[in-house]
């Protein structure tokens, strides 16, 4: 099977035990076979054949948090960051971060609020402050690009 491991070594995820589906009603342990661009290839105990393996096609599989290792100080897994309050540094409340992605040029944070949706890059300059013990973040929003004309892209022409 091709995996799409999110490890900061992607043949590493044979290394955590088994993966569980995202209601832990299935595991399988994982033995990693290679490796291709962007996945690796892997066997799944109790997958036997093609059809087996097609049933598993787009399932999310998850290693139980407390299996992984632990982060540095200033190292954060998405698991972590999804579900933080978002606030801006007067302590006004944005909303929750919903998803953490990665577009190719570094980490970003989807954060959903009252107010609609922000992303916000995940550098120490838009998010000073990360406390994952207290379950918020703090959050510098980017300055809205204007339009040649010098509208903000919002504003109607």
């Amino acid at each position: 099977m091709r995996i799409k491991s999110f490890t900061a070594d992607p043949v590493a995820i044979g290394d955590y035990g088994p993966v569980e589906t995202e209601t832990g009603e299935r595991r399988f342990a994982v033995m990693v076979v290679g490796q291709t661009k962007g996945a690796v290839i892997a066997r799944l105990d109790g997958v036997t054949g093609r059809d087996a393996a097609e049933g598993l096609k787009g399932v999310r599989l998850y290693v139980p948090r407390d299996r992984l290792p632990e982060t540095a100080e200033d190292e954060f897994l998405y698991t972590d960051l999804v579900g933080l309050q978002a606030e801006d540094g007067s302590g006004r409340v944005l909303g929750r971060v919903r998803g953490v992605f990665d577009f190719g040029a570094g980490d970003v944070l989807d954060v959903t609020g009252p107010e609609g949706s922000l992303m916000v890059p995940f550098t120490r300059q838009a998010v000073p402050e990360v406390d994952v013990a207290n379950g918020r973040l703090v959050i510098h929003p980017p300055a809205f690009a204007e339009d040649e004309d010098g509208r903000d892209e919002d504003e109607p022409a």
